[in-house]
């Protein structure tokens, strides 16, 4: 029967190690090859922490933790890196919302958010760096782009230079431009070109600041994930994860930061860009206030049959929630531990190569389903259900 707690524990339960013993790694990821013959560095898009975790942002997360789990099970080390955006206009302004100093919104909202990804068995990350204590990075990263006129000073406000060529993630001009306002980086007269992003502002009373060479000001936030990142990495990593939403403008500026200051290209070897989470005709997104909460689902469910939901289907395709879907996933997981029960030594490579070829888990779960056994074993491990 399958666990009604809120996580069924299987780590450890069944042997990862893949029966024909270490082998090299050969990754298939975003449609292309990623040999892995040392560490995987997997750098997750974190939380700006401000609100409580919906079924969008779980998503990322539920598939960076497959990802470094299937690293694991191959056999190959992994250092995982997730980060906390604590400054942040957005949580700012939600502190003065909620008559509290945002440091104290960010804390709690952290611990929230942690107690969910324990509760849908998401591991911790080797490494949680966060905006507040990466402050220094951004004025380094700020000068070294400077110095490298890829950035310029306005009035105590430095802004990147967007170089040509810049990845728009397939958007139109007009889309791009669009998605720049959507995220608080519309274009200002002291810009030189609409597509330049702020590296570092000041900051107007009541907001965090911190001394720089330019003055009392804050970080922005493309800036704030690549010090962050660089902070954690150096200057290249394996694969960003994040949503599909962040591959413009946040994921190209980050990206573009990093290579232009550091000079080595590309930053990251691979972008994994989870599909975003539709409710009720719209991406769900704090802002339009279609959300289905974590916690309400956990209330209600296994978190085994919340990674599952997350989990069957392919990982870059946006989708629609309906609560039918849960009962699906939950018949799923039921299906997968019947079939753990069965004696079979079959199937347990077929299963490893389905997820390496692109983290395909509806494959995995037929062959797990129809071999049985330790095949069906080791899917459970893999997607913790």
């Amino acid at each position: 029967m399958m666990s009604t707690s809120g996580v069924v524990g299987t780590a450890g339960r069944y042997p990862l190690r893949p029966s024909t013993g270490p082998r090299a790694a050969d990754l298939t990821l975003a449609g292309s090859s990623l040999p892995l013959t040392g560490t995987l560095r997997v750098y997750t898009c974190g939380i700006t922490p401000y609100d409580v975790t919906h079924l969008g942002h779980a998503s990322t997360f539920v598939w960076a933790d497959l990802l470094l789990s299937l690293g694991r099970a191959l056999e190959v080390r992994t250092v995982s890196c997730r980060n906390v955006t604590d400054i942040d206009d957005v949580l700012t302004e939600a502190a003065g919302k909620r008559q509290r100093h945002y440091d104290e919104l960010a804390v709690t909202q952290e611990f929230l958010f942690e107690r969910d990804m324990t509760d849908l068995a998401v591991a911790r990350p080797d490494l949680s760096p966060h905006a507040r204590g990466h402050v220094r990075q951004v004025v380094q990263l700020a000068d070294a782009l400077l110095a490298q006129d890829a950035a310029y000073e306005r009035d105590g406000t430095v802004f990147f230079r967007a170089p040509e060529g810049l990845d728009l993630a397939g958007l139109t001009e007009e889309e791009a431009l669009a998605a720049l306002g959507e995220f608080g980086d519309a274009a200002e007269d002291a810009r030189e070109s609409a597509y330049d992003v702020p590296i570092w502002k000041p900051s107007p009373e009541n907001h965090p600041a911190w001394p720089s060479p330019w003055g009392w000001g804050r970080p922005a936030w493309h800036v704030e994930c690549a010090a962050m990142a660089v902070g954690a990495f150096g200057a290249s990593l394996d694969v960003v994860v994040g949503g599909a939403d962040l591959a413009f403008p946040h994921h190209a500026y980050q990206a573009a930061m990093v290579e232009a200051a550091t000079g080595a290209a590309p930053f990251a070897r691979r972008m994994l860009h989870v599909g975003t989470v539709g409710f009720e005709g719209a991406k769900m997104a704090k802002s339009t206030g279609n959300l289905v909460l974590v916690r309400d689902l956990l209330a209600q469910h296994p978190g085994a049959v919340v990674r599952m939901l997350l989990l069957h289907r392919d990982w870059r395709a946006p989708w629609e929630y309906d609560a039918a879907q849960v009962a699906e996933a939950a018949e799923r997981v039921e299906a997968l531990h019947a079939a753990a029960a069965r004696r079979s030594d079959e199937g347990r490579e077929a299963v490893l190569a389905a997820l390496v070829d692109d983290l395909d888990v509806p494959t995995a779960y037929a062959r797990a389903v129809e071999d049985g056994g330790a095949a069906a074993r080791l899917l459970i491990d893999l997607l913790k259900v």
